[in-house]
């Protein structure tokens, strides 16, 4: 099948199946691989216990990580559900998100090794929230370029439209607060990146309930 312009009559021909099938790939590998971060280190059979207490600061990046991942996910699942087709501009698309995500695994060791470290927890922290601003841009990105390609299925009503744009954005406002919150206050950022993730998971069931019922 070929490619045509957006603005062409003709809708573009690629199918959305393959692009779901390996981004859930990518998902699954990438959420995966954040558990890998969490060790005891060499020698700790003396104070095992202490030494897996001590290890909170993994525990809690890992757990902000997945829940994001997770929430992205949910994100990337909802848009796909309302495509119609593909093009070739939105797999490229679709790859920058997942060169986001699938990096993530690195700024949340970043996170779990230096959190403790005032200076470095403080650089580890903006790090991360860049990361998670990144990732929640391009899937905005994704969004409004498939809305321009007309890459939505023409059932779409306005108000579901308006409904996922307004639960894109506030996500990159919050990102961009947390981040400059990190550069002070570490702990608070990170707990507000988690708040972040709760917030945009727990409403998420209505659009998946809503995409269910149009394939029905």
């Amino acid at each position: 099948m070929s490619d045509e312009e957006p603005g062409s009559a003709r809708r573009p021909g690629l199918r959305t199946s393959r692009m779901e099938a390996f981004s859930d790939g990518v998902f699954a590998i990438a959420i995966t691989l954040l558990v890998l971060e969490i060790a005891v280190p060499d020698g700790a059979e003396d104070d095992l216990l202490g030494a897996v207490l001590d290890q909170w600061p993994s525990y809690l990046s890992y757990l902000v990580s997945f829940a994001t991942i997770g929430a992205i996910w949910l994100k990337h699942t909802v848009i796909t559900g309302y495509l119609s087709a593909a093009n070739a501009v939105l797999v490229r698309l679709n790859l920058l998100v997942l060169l986001v995500v699938s990096f993530l695994p690195f700024p949340t060791r970043l996170l779990a090794e230096h959190f403790r470290f005032e200076g470095a927890g403080r650089v580890a922290t903006t790090v991360y929230g860049i990361n998670l601003l990144l990732a929640s841009a391009l899937v905005g990105v994704l969004w409004r370029y498939a809305l321009r390609a007309r890459l939505v299925r023409p059932d779409t009503t306005d108000e579901d439209v308006a409904m996922l744009s307004r639960r894109l954005v506030p996500s990159l406002g919050g990102y961009l607060v947390m981040i400059v919150v990190g550069l002070f206050l570490p702990v608070l950022a990170v707990l507000g990146y988690l708040a972040i993730a709760v917030f945009i998971i727990v409403p998420f069931h209505a659009f998946r309930r809503r995409t269910s019922s149009a394939e029905a």
